[in-house]
């Protein structure tokens, strides 16, 4: 199987994982989902040129914004699994071991932290939500269980 088919079942997998952990912790702990229509709405303004707003809640609405946001949100992490079988190499996809999936799962937080979040209107690291130390924990955590995630795909794939 090609590096690029590897990668895109790597990171549904990843994917995958990181929505159930957002369901369990919405289910255990009451934390809120995911909001996949402003993620849309915002994916969708990228489209048009614009990549940071004041707040995306004030954008102008996008028609069908939470099935952009699902889609966005599942190329994301399929494009993040590319990345890595690449970076990777097929020495890693033949054997995958923990760390190099761990590692780029948790850096890969930052593309939240330092480009959505902000262009969203939240802030660096979500420094302009109510509770910064939980978005930052949550993605954080989300990302340690991507990264997880990436590992067991590829072990499923290998």
């Amino acid at each position: 199987m090609s590096m690029v088919l590897n990668g895109i079942g790597i990171g549904l997998v990843a994917t995958l994982a990181i929505n159930l952990w957002a369901l369990l912790l919405n289910r255990a702990a009451g934390m809120p989902l995911p909001n996949r229509a402003m993620m849309g709405r915002w994916a969708a303004h990228l489209t048009r040129g614009t990549v940071f707003h004041d707040s995306i809640a004030t954008a102008q609405p996008v028609t069908h914004e939470t099935r952009i946001g699902w889609m966005f949100h599942i190329c994301v992490g399929s494009t993040f699994g590319v990345m890595l079988a690449v970076l990777a190499g097929r020495d890693w996809l033949a054997a995958p071991t923990l760390w190099p999936a761990l590692i780029f799962g948790i850096v890969t937080v930052g593309f939240g932290w330092f480009l959505m979040l902000p262009g969203m209107g939240l802030g660096i690291a979500g420094a302009k939500t109510p509770n910064p130390l939980q978005v930052r924990l949550n993605g954080f955590l989300g990302h340690v269980v991507f990264g997880v995630a990436l590992w067991v795909g590829a072990l499923l794939l290998a």
